[in-house]
């Protein structure tokens, strides 16, 4: 009888050599007295036959039988399960004992399937890999005995493949297939549904048995669209994104494994774009279009609607992309500002014009409701000249009409705004801006053009009444003097809102023709009197 002596075995054995197996193993062959007649190991190669099928001397065909994988047993085989009483001429002498120092690499059945152990498997499974997807997935190779021939980690890169179409081994075509993004299982194929008798070539050798562990981390399908879930859409929303509107939005870029590449939080700056128009990649470019200011939406886009096969920074190539947005404001280039009154007095009947001194409260904020200042906060009113330029366009805007005791809510696209660049630290670039205002008082300004005039007859010897010692020439002081005296005894007045000193000075300047720093008697002449003359000389 044979002798075997079993020398290593593996804590694991799932599997043993039964008869009909094909084993892969590497031997050392000697006699009794040590002397080697034969290695697997000097020819760099395993020693691949079928068990029970008489491919073998009788004796191996029993000592190979209930082996594990990585198991080495030393066996001692005598010559009638040997090569007898003739041996091998040349190599064996008759009638010898052989000794057998086996390491089994590798065991298959022609029978076998693909073998799937799913050792990890997310909670979330929305879709699993079907025939025509395409897929990215991190593997490490190994044969059954644990050797490593390849890695996707090694390269730091993923495999990216369309499955169940060809482009793989048909073992792992199938071993794919029912896969979520982030499970993880061992695939074992045979080799008929690996590399076959003839390897790869290169480190898979004939025969052999491969052994996948494989993470997914993608998974798409060339007809996919973008696919949107609502996260958080407000009750109120008054108006959606339609194609080219300008958005201010908020994200989190991720991979679908949920590896992050990108985020305007991390930058403390949304991101600013027109939609519909290609300023974005086109999944972006669909996905934002019917949101309401306020809204968080998750957007899920395919690579062809994404940064397709190359990537970009980042982002690998193939990759499915996951947008969790939240839309701080919109606008069209087109808008105008937006008026809501919320109260008006029953006694309205002086409305606010161009020119008119205006002192009004506020809350200024974002459409996203974060405010930006108040007037409240600092205890003040917010004075100016309407129409004046003393604010934003929007505002002059929509101050028009308004009667004391009036509160309205105006909306002012920031091209009627702070624009593109915003006001630093304060406002936001291309920030649509929201005022709730209140107008406390309204002093009626002089007609557009005028900054005095007279509440009454102007004397017929007006320039010797503000000529003082009567030398003909008048100096700013005298002027200035003569001007405050008029509106301090109600005879004139002067435009609300501005600085006196200023309007004195530009009144002067005006009749100072030729820049002397005096007016003289033919120099001076009212508004009406110049606005004649012109008319004369046309």
């Amino acid at each position: 009888e044979i002798g075997v002596e079993r020398r290593f075995v593996p804590e694991s054995c799932p599997r043993a050599v039964r008869p009909g197996d094909f084993v892969r193993y590497h031997y050392l062959g000697a006699f009794p007295d040590g002397t080697r007649f034969d290695s697997s190991y000097d020819r760099g190669s395993t020693f691949n036959v079928f068990v029970g099928k008489g491919q073998l001397i009788a004796g191996m065909d029993q000592a190979l039988v209930g082996m594990c994988v990585n198991e080495r047993r030393f066996v001692k085989i005598p010559p009638k399960l040997a090569y007898g009483s003739e041996g091998v001429p040349g190599v064996i002498p008759p009638n010898a004992v052989l000794h057998f120092d086996v390491l089994l690499i590798d065991l298959w059945n022609s029978e076998d399937e693909v073998q799937v152990q799913t050792y990890f498997k997310p909670e979330k499974c929305p879709r699993t890999v079907q025939v025509s997807d395409f897929v990215r997935y991190h593997y490490n190779g190994t044969f059954l005995d644990g050797t490593l021939f390849d890695s996707s980690h090694n390269r730091m890169r993923t495999y990216d493949t369309y499955v169940g179409i060809g482009w793989l081994i048909p073992g792992m075509d199938q071993g794919l297939l029912g896969m979520c993004v982030g499970e993880k299982r061992i695939i074992t194929i045979p080799p008929f549904l690996a590399y076959g008798e003839d390897g790869d070539g290169k480190e898979i050798p004939g025969q052999a048995s491969l052994v996948f562990d494989v993470v997914l981390l993608d998974l798409h399908n060339p007809k996919d669209g973008i696919a949107i879930e609502n996260q958080l859409v407000p009750e109120s929303c008054e108006r959606r994104s339609q194609a080219g509107d300008f958005l201010r939005y908020h994200y989190n870029g991720t991979l679908l494994d949920g590896t992050l590449f990108d985020s305007s939080y991390s930058r403390n700056h949304t991101y600013d774009t027109y939609v519909g128009k290609g300023y974005v990649i086109a999944g972006m470019d669909e996905g934002l279009l019917g949101v309401c200011t306020g809204e968080k939406r998750r957007i899920i886009i395919p690579p062809h609607l994404g940064y397709g096969e190359e990537g970009r920074g980042k982002i690998p190539g193939s990759a499915v992309l996951v947008f969790d947005i939240h839309v701080v404001d919109f606008h069209n280039p087109a808008d105008s500002v937006s008026i809501t009154v919320h109260y008006k007095p029953s006694n309205c009947t002086v409305l606010s014009k161009k020119g008119d001194y205006l002192k009004y409260h506020y809350n200024a904020s974002l459409l996203d409701g974060t405010l930006l200042d108040s007037t409240h906060s600092l205890g003040k009113t917010y004075n100016i000249v309407l129409g004046s330029g003393q604010v934003v366009l929007g505002m002059d805007m929509g101050l028009q009409d308004m009667c004391v005791g009036e509160r309205r809510t105006v909306v002012i696209p920031p091209h009627l705004g702070y624009g593109e660049d915003g006001v630093e630290g304060e406002v936001p670039g291309s920030a649509v801006l929201v005022f709730d205002i209140e107008l406390l008082e309204l002093v009626s300004g002089l007609p557009e053009g005028y900054m005095f005039v007279w509440n009454g007859e102007v004397s017929p010897n007006l320039f010797e009444e503000i000529d003082q010692n009567h030398d003909g020439e008048v100096l700013l002081e005298e002027f200035s003097e003569y001007i405050q005296t008029q509106v301090d005894t109600g005879k004139g007045k002067l435009a609300p809102g501005f600085d006196f000193e200023m309007i004195v000075k530009n009144m002067f300047t005006n009749q100072d023709r030729d820049g002397n720093g005096k007016v003289t008697a033919e120099e001076f002449k009212l508004k009406d009197q110049e606005a004649k003359e012109e008319h004369d000389e046309l």
